[in-house]
């Protein structure tokens, strides 16, 4: 028998699938200490922000700025959830999916729905357009009318992507069930649902801590999360070698491995993200519950360098903005302009 540590060398994306699948059972003892260790301090840190409110408005938007780190843990166990790969029983997953839309602003029917679709099209030129980020080809960004243009570069500019988007798509776009509006009664249901828990929940907020601990404390753990989850999501698919095909030549498992990335962050940070870092493998077989993602790498090291990057050299993702079909690379601006000089 092949060693567990031990991979052929000619593996395809789609042998992968048969291998990770023995990774897919999550334990509902680990699953329900990580959903504790999340949301306790999660709690606890919003109501220190608001108690310290009452003395420091800038110790109180600190507190609330670093609570923004468990927020996005949570959205990334509202994640798991919607992939049915955080507790065996999809039920249960699915209710504590729902409860967490609502701390995450996201009412979390839509969003899976949504984000399903992401899984079954990602890099497929053909299918854009629902969960993921709008992304032009060259020869699409030319014949655009320069308004057109302008609006798409308006689009990919960092302080649009980074800043003012997240704070668009978690408090307006998210309560409407934008892309599936014609779809049925269950994503208006899951989206009304979410706002009117939402609505209790920021009156009660308002109600006990006032108009300062929706502006100090609501809004920047929200923002904060927003941000940072925008960025995430943005670098798991917006990379210089990621993988963009015409359906014609798309296969599902190869874009799964080689367009998403492994985004190598440091210890407590891959805590703080629950390993979505490791993307590919997640693309590859999402049902793997997101404390198992690193056997997986401690396995195979042959997965730890498929289209590995740190930190620093997600940085330069930010300035890429047109996928060249030629070159099969994802490139900026000024490199389109000298293509097309």
């Amino acid at each position: 028998m092949q060693d567990k540590n031990q991979t052929p060398a000619n593996m395809t994306p789609r042998d992968w699938v048969q291998i990770l699948a023995k990774y897919r059972e999550p334990s509902s003892i680990r699953s329900s200490f990580e959903l504790a260790v999340s949301l306790i301090p999660f709690v606890v840190l919003w109501v220190l922000a608001c108690w310290v409110a009452q003395y420091s408005y800038l110790a109180a938007f600190a507190i609330s700025a670093a609570n923004g780190l468990f927020l996005l843990r949570l959205f990334c166990i509202q994640h798991d959830c919607g992939h049915g790969s955080f507790y065996g029983n999809r039920d249960v997953s699915d209710w504590i999916g729902r409860a967490l839309g609502v701390v995450t602003l996201t009412p979390y029917d839509v969003w899976r729905r949504t984000h399903s679709i992401h899984h079954s099209h990602a890099g497929d030129l053909d299918q854009r357009g629902i969960g993921d980020v709008m992304t032009l080809t060259v020869e699409e960004y030319h014949q655009r009318s320069a308004f057109g243009r302008f609006m798409y570069r308006a689009y990919r500019h960092p302080l649009v992507m980074f800043g003012l988007g997240p704070t668009y798509l978690f408090i307006l776009q998210n309560r409407l069930p934008l892309g599936l509006m014609n779809q049925g009664r269950k994503y208006w249901i899951s989206a009304m649902g979410t706002n009117a828990a939402i609505v209790a929940i920021l009156g009660t907020i308002v109600y006990f801590g006032g108009f300062q601990a929706l502006f100090l404390v609501f809004l920047p753990t929200t923002l904060i999360a927003a941000s940072i989850g925008v960025w995430l999501f943005y670098v798991q698919h917006q990379f210089e070698t990621t993988h963009w095909e015409q359906s014609k030549d798309w296969q599902l498992h190869e874009a799964a491995l080689h367009g998403s990335s492994h985004y190598d962050l440091p210890p407590i940070l891959r805590w703080f993200t629950a390993n979505i870092g490791i993307h590919h493998v997640h693309h590859l077989y999402s049902r793997i519950p997101f404390y198992r993602l690193t056997e997986v790498l401690r396995d195979h090291n042959e997965l730890v360098e498929v289209s590995r990057m740190t930190i620093g050299q997600s940085i330069k993702c930010a300035s890429l903005d047109l996928w060249d079909e030629k070159s099969k690379r994802l490139i900026s601006f000024a490199a389109a302009r000298k293509l097309a000089a």
